[in-house]
């Protein structure tokens, strides 16, 4: 296999027209420069240099080579170049993942400052379930999801970083016997039959781990998998529900939010980062401004 350095040692006898000259532009002895040659030609299995006077001129192998060693050089230019701004965060691509409730209150402001701070940073963003992005994460297929997981979750080779808890409100159909009361406590909703605003996975997990503190098992009469079905179903008079303060941007005007307490249900949102992420310039400033968006 030919080596880079020698390679490039050829070059500058070539283009400096001596072994001399180059081990001057080197900062080399010429001995040493004419050994270099000599392995190289070993390398190659041709002679690369001819001697012409005093000085030396390629053969058609050197010639080939030479030619060859530009390329290189102008390519690890290039490449230098191209790492110093994916150092800098000027180039580069994340790829992220959230879910919808996420997506306008954190990512949208968090990629919009982005934008601003790294122009030239390429963004895969994609659309994903709460329940579980993690693994997504640890395996290198997303350098950054927004995720929700208990506090204290840890997964091998992901740092979790907080962002918020969104606690849940109690939505009740307009005129409810309830709804004339400001601040609710769990176990008032108790005996009501219930629209299951949650697929399974951590997020309904919040909701029935607050039922279980309180002492009771919601009673499901209707399922439903997002917040505005699940108000449509509400505002029918068919049920209650709990719901994220995040799936409240849209509300039903045939519905009534409430606050609840003791316990007041919560699912905590969380940033999940590779580990081996962290340090990059783009990523650092989009977990940043995910923090700044989920204190505003």
């Amino acid at each position: 296999m030919l080596d880079v350095r020698r390679l490039q040692i050829l070059r500058a006898v070539v283009t400096s027209g001596s072994v001399t000259a180059a081990a001057t532009n080197l900062g080399y002895t010429p001995s040493a420069i004419s050994q270099q040659v000599a392995v190289l030609e070993k390398e190659a299995g041709m002679t690369l240099l001819e001697r012409v006077g005093r000085g030396v001129q390629p053969t058609v192998a050197g010639r080939l080579l030479t030619e060859h060693a530009a390329i290189i050089s102008r390519q690890l230019a290039e490449a230098e170049t191209a790492l110093a701004d994916l150092r800098a965060g000027r180039t580069g691509r994340l790829t992220i993942r959230y879910f919808a409730t996420a997506g306008a209150t954190l990512m949208a402001p968090a990629l919009a400052q982005l934008r601003t701070q790294h122009p030239g940073v390429r963004i895969d963003l994609r659309m994903t379930d709460p329940d579980d992005p993690l693994p997504e994460v640890a395996q290198g297929r997303a350098d950054l999801a927004i995720a929700v997981a208990p506090h204290g979750r840890h997964h091998d080779g992901v740092r979790l970083v907080h962002l918020l808890d969104d606690p849940y409100r109690a939505a009740l159909p307009k005129g409810h016997r309830l709804a004339a009361k400001r601040l609710l406590d769990l176990t008032d909703l108790a005996e009501e039959p219930w629209v299951r605003s949650e697929r399974p996975g951590p997020c309904l997990d919040a909701v029935l781990d607050g039922c279980a503190a309180a002492g009771f098992s919601p009673n499901f009469v209707v399922e439903s998998e997002d917040y505005p079905t699940a108000q449509g179903f509400v505002a029918a008079g068919l049920g209650l529900s709990l719901i994220p303060d995040m799936g409240l941007v849209n509300r039903h005007p045939a519905v009534v939010i409430r606050k609840v307490r003791n316990p007041e249900p919560v699912r905590a949102i969380h940033a999940a980062v590779r580990e081996t992420s962290r340090g990059q310039p783009a990523l650092d400033t989009l977990l940043t401004a995910l923090q700044d968006a989920a204190r505003q």
